[in-house]
């Protein structure tokens, strides 16, 4: 996997790129400068360009917006300190392919980047419950036949995707192994047909699937 990141802070960009690259991950550039990162962007055609949210010259959904303009269809993820609710909507409407926050555990990060090179749409799990609010007054699909297709398991494990939870959390909770955890969110997808673990934790949201199974 090849990323690059662009990202003002000069501290944090030696530092993630020693991280990723004890990881076996090559950050190919690290830029400050946001027309720079661009540039190579376009140049080098990267796996996946990493974005702060706020630099001096540009904002990250700037940037990305830019990006998307000249034509880079590459998986583009903001990496940032803000939860702000705005910042993940227009980020993710724009064209983002995740949010990730720079306080994530590495292993946290690294799934998330792997998962984001592999087409999903991945959030942080503290701000799934942010996205699921903002998107919860918009109409969305009947859903109760697919809902209904779940397994007693596959509902239980929906929950705890709605809740913001990573496999390995989920896999501790219950008592099984990640791969587990894992072909068991497979099948939530599939079911729900939906193509990211956000969107199938919305749904749970929107039709109150958790707080129906606590009734039960």
């Amino acid at each position: 996997m090849n990323i690059l990141l662009i990202d003002d802070h000069a501290l944090f960009r030696i530092g993630l790129t020693e991280l990723l690259e004890r990881r076996d991950i090559k950050v190919i550039a690290a830029h400050g400068d946001c027309n720079d990162g661009m540039a190579e962007v376009q140049q080098r055609q990267p796996d996946v360009v990493l974005l702060d949210m706020r630099m001096p010259q540009m904002t990250g959904i700037e940037v990305l917006r830019e990006l998307r303009q000249r034509g880079q269809t590459m998986p583009i993820c903001m990496l940032t300190t803000s939860r702000d609710e705005s910042d993940v909507i227009n980020s993710l409407q724009s064209g983002a392919q995740g949010y990730l926050l720079k306080d994530m555990e590495p292993d946290e990060l690294i799934e998330a980047l792997q998962r984001i090179v592999e087409g999903e749409t991945v959030v942080a799990p503290e701000l799934t419950a942010v996205l699921a609010r903002a998107v919860k007054g918009e109409p969305a699909e009947a859903v109760p036949k697919t809902i209904a297709d779940l397994t007693p398991r596959e509902r239980e494990i929906l929950c705890h995707l709605a809740a913001g939870q990573s496999n390995k959390v989920i896999a501790k909770e219950l008592g099984i192994s990640d791969g587990t955890v894992k072909l068991h969110v497979k099948a939530i997808l599939r079911k729900l047909d939906v193509h990211s673990r956000v969107e199938a934790a919305v749904i749970a949201v929107e039709q109150n699937i958790c707080q129906r199974i606590v009734q039960d």
